[in-house]
């Protein structure tokens, strides 16, 4: 851990007067060292979680926590080093990413300035927009320079006290008929309790799917494990008489369902087992679990459109300190690309 009192900052990068004062900035290699500052993230996803970066630092050759302290307030920016360059410390498991703690925008900025000393740039992605903007500023006003773009795509369905029946109805006509000519060939299966059979199970299928090789399967298995512990989880599966065809992985947590892995087995896409699992953990998580989002990750497949109704953008922020000489190789080359992008004046 290192620790500094900062003696406050303004638009220059230089401290005031005022509470800003009393800002201490410190840093860590472990989320282990911040127990206790950090209280429970409402509403931001199971992404914000100090448990979910516990997991994600032992994967990474050099996690950095960067807090700013004022009081009871505490921000924590969960970083990692990765060459010169401070990057997010995400995964592409996570839908999101976001600061653990407060979001006061002097902690921010307080964090942004004191970062300087870490490196020239600072890159952070898969942002909500309140994040993002929130953000931008704080880096913004500690004098970086900050380019701002769209990243990825987030789809969703906000269920606004439908049933899952009125929810059915407003999807498309072949969605529905191919729902009537296939469910009766399949039987699903909704457990909320993880074991290493039903584990087992979901594996097996997602090795054999259709999806690429998953990057940390071991890292899944103990987010499914934590999320049932919690009462958090909804592992859904599908079977052509004793054969299984398709297993999915949700979790829910302050209202929203989010989907995570989809996975059916090659050669069974006659029974579209993908579609049937999905209705079957759909009607779940709206009419019993009674959630008011569905979350379903990021990537703007076409087949997500489908379900939900609704889509919105996630950003990356490449934060660039032109006092830095490191810094301006980058900073010539975004230059250049604006300026192509704003083409020759007539």
């Amino acid at each position: 851990m290192v620790e500094r009192a900062r003696d406050g900052i303004g638009g220059n990068g230089h401290l005031g007067s005022g509470t800003r004062d009393l800002i201490a900035v410190s840093y860590h290699d472990s989320v282990a060292e911040l127990q206790g500052l950090i209280g429970p993230a409402a509403g931001l996803g199971p992404f914000a979680r100090a448990e979910w970066f516990a997991r994600l630092e032992t994967r990474e050759a050099a996690p950095l926590y960067a807090c700013a302290r004022h009081g009871e307030a505490v921000a924590i920016l969960p970083l990692a080093q990765r060459g010169e360059v401070l990057h997010a410390m995400r995964n592409w498991y996570a839908f999101t990413w976001a600061p653990l703690g407060a979001a006061d925008p002097e902690l921010l900025t307080a964090l942004a300035a004191d970062l300087r000393r870490r490196s020239h740039q600072v890159v952070l992605d898969q942002l909500s927009e309140p994040v993002a903007t929130s953000i931008r500023a704080a880096f913004a006003d500690a004098g970086w320079r900050c380019e701002q773009q769209i990243c990825d795509t987030n789809h969703y369905l906000r269920v606004e006290g439908r049933s899952f029946d009125a929810y059915l109805g407003g999807l498309a006509g072949q969605l529905r008929s191919t729902l009537r000519r296939k469910s009766g060939a399949l039987t699903t299966e909704i457990v909320e309790h993880f074991t290493d059979d039903r584990w087992a199970d979901y594996s097996v299928i997602y090795a054999e799917s259709w999806k690429p090789v998953e990057g940390d399967i071991a890292l899944l298995r103990d987010f499914a494990r934590d999320e049932a512990a919690e009462g958090r989880l909804r592992l859904g599966f599908a079977r052509h008489g004793d054969d299984l065809v398709a297993a999915q992985l949700w979790t829910l947590e302050d209202g929203v369902a989010y989907i995570h892995k989809l996975a059916h087995r090659r050669g069974a896409d006659r029974y579209s087992p993908g579609t049937v699992l999905t209705v079957a953990l759909m009607r779940h998580v709206i009419d019993l679990d009674q959630v008011t989002e569905v979350d379903f990750g990021t990537g703007d497949d076409a087949y997500k459109r489908i379900w939900m109704e609704r889509s919105r953008p996630r950003y990356r922020l490449d934060c660039l300190d032109a006092r830095q000489a490191a810094a301006w190789p980058a900073l010539a080359r975004r230059f250049a690309r604006n300026l192509a992008r704003c083409g020759p004046r007539s």
